[in-house]
């Protein structure tokens, strides 16, 4: 005689409550049931790049009020029939472009280091609202700069003031490529912390022997 075969253990059922428990035979999980939760993640994002774009930009009013603070004066001088350049050989207007490219680079990294805080997860669609967000504050800046600073009606400003009196050019900004020293910096400074101290993905398992 033979002793009877042991029959094989019954596969496990879920509970009751409906909960998968350890059931070897159940399906893996289809990507349907990921859907919501990929739609999720995305609103996230798309939300929190459309705070940052808004954010960063509004930054340049900031960054308008340091330049026209920060910035050397030009002056002029008038004789009663045309403007020249008390110093023709300054270099203040080269001194202003320089300032506001130096404070571009200082918001850049301020911003970039700002938005890596206020999530560390990053994603492009955080980089890409962080840098039009600073070019847009670049251009703010440079708006509030020209707008609060010394007229630009140079002959009026040099008939008010009257003949042999100094006066303040305007404030300019004569090196257009300036503007991109905001955002180049913060996708530089974003990308450089991401890859130092961002979120690692996990290391995948050995297979066993």
């Amino acid at each position: 005689m033979t002793a009877p075969l042991t029959p094989p253990h019954p596969p496990h059922r879920p509970s009751a409550s409906g909960t998968p428990g350890d059931d070897p035979w159940q399906a893996p999980p289809s990507d349907q049931d990921s859907g919501p939760h990929e739609a999720a993640v995305l609103r996230d994002d798309i939300r929190d790049a459309v705070i940052v774009l808004f954010a960063v930009a509004v930054l340049g009013v900031g960054l308008g009020l340091l330049w026209l603070a920060l910035a050397p004066n030009v002056p002029l001088i008038s004789d009663g029939k045309a403007v020249f350049l008390r110093d023709s050989e300054g270099e203040e207007a080269v001194g202003a472009d320089g300032t506001f490219a130096l404070l571009g680079l200082a918001f850049g990294a301020v911003s970039a280091v700002g938005v890596f805080v206020f999530r560390r997860r990053g994603g492009i669609a955080l980089v890409v609202a962080l840098a039009i967000g600073g070019l847009l504050g670049a251009l703010v800046a440079w708006g509030v700069g020209t707008w609060f600073g010394p007229t630009e009606d140079v002959v009026a400003h040099a008939k008010a003031v009257g003949a042999g009196v100094v006066f303040d050019a305007p404030l300019e900004l004569n090196a257009k490529g300036a503007l991109l020293a905001w955002p180049v910096a913060a996708m530089m400074v974003h990308l450089l912390l991401t890859a130092l101290f961002g979120p690692r993905d996990p290391e995948p398992l050995p297979l066993p022997d």
